[in-house]
């Protein structure tokens, strides 16, 4: 218990004393986090829907598939990412490994089948509702995905909140493809296995508040502004 209290005043003391370290590793978590969700519903979103609407052979399969990536081990992917992006890989010539980008890949490959198995689970309800009236409108496949979207749009907030809450706590991955360099690729979960590792558990548990706050923080505002949960409109 005694950690524990040491973690919270350590929290404390960083945010009201505006360390300068902590507010970059905390910009840089959000930013390599928020575009790696960006980029994952881009991607995972339609795919889910075009899964909940087309009907094809070996779909069941790829459904499947798909939500067995949710379960992806990130030291894997971040295995995968490294070797790709490494010199001796397809993708070596752009430089990119040990950057925030190499980090947003990887994330990117970590979060897009949970979103899009979410999304699919999420339109496929909103299918089975609105079929009849769709077919009898004679909507096009693509009248049909953009409207269930909309409709759809709290639910798939939630997929992509979900992901933001994988993408803000994962370590292995950015670990590996992004090599914890102070002042370039650190971000908090990094930080914090780094200071784990040093034995300086106070500082840990400090970061851990903060990453804990910033994760509960950002789903409440984006809640918000939103309008999830309000009455009349959920």
């Amino acid at each position: 218990m005694t950690e524990i209290f040491e973690g919270l005043k350590a929290a404390i003391w960083l945010i009201v004393t505006f360390d300068a370290d902590l507010y970059e590793i905390a910009l840089r978590s959000l930013y390599v986090t928020i575009t790696a969700v960006i980029f994952s519903s881009v991607i995972g979103l339609p795919l889910g829907s075009y899964l909940a609407l087309r009907r094809f052979r070996r779909r069941r399969l790829v459904v499947a598939l798909l939500n067995a990536l949710m379960g992806l081990p990130p030291v894997v992917v971040g295995l995968i990412v490294y070797l790709m992006l490494s010199r001796s890989g397809p993708f070596g010539v752009f430089g990119l490994l040990f950057t925030p980008t190499a980090m947003i890949i990887a994330q990117v490959v970590i979060i897009t089948p949970l979103v899009a198995s979410i999304a699919h689970q999420a339109i496929r309800e909103l299918w089975a509702e609105y079929h009849d009236l769709l077919i009898s409108l004679n909507a096009t496949r693509g009248q049909r995905m953009r409207t269930l979207l909309w409709d759809g749009r709290r639910a798939l907030l939630t997929a992509s909140l979900a992901g933001f809450g994988r993408g803000i706590g994962e370590v292995g991955a950015i670990m590996i493809v992004g090599g914890n360099i102070d002042h370039v690729t650190r971000v908090l979960t990094t930080a914090i296995a780094l200071e784990t590792g040093k034995g300086d558990f106070a500082l840990a548990l400090g970061l851990g508040f903060v990453l804990i706050f910033l994760a509960v923080a950002i789903n409440l505002l984006i809640h918000r502004i939103s309008g999830t949960e309000v009455h009349g409109r959920w």
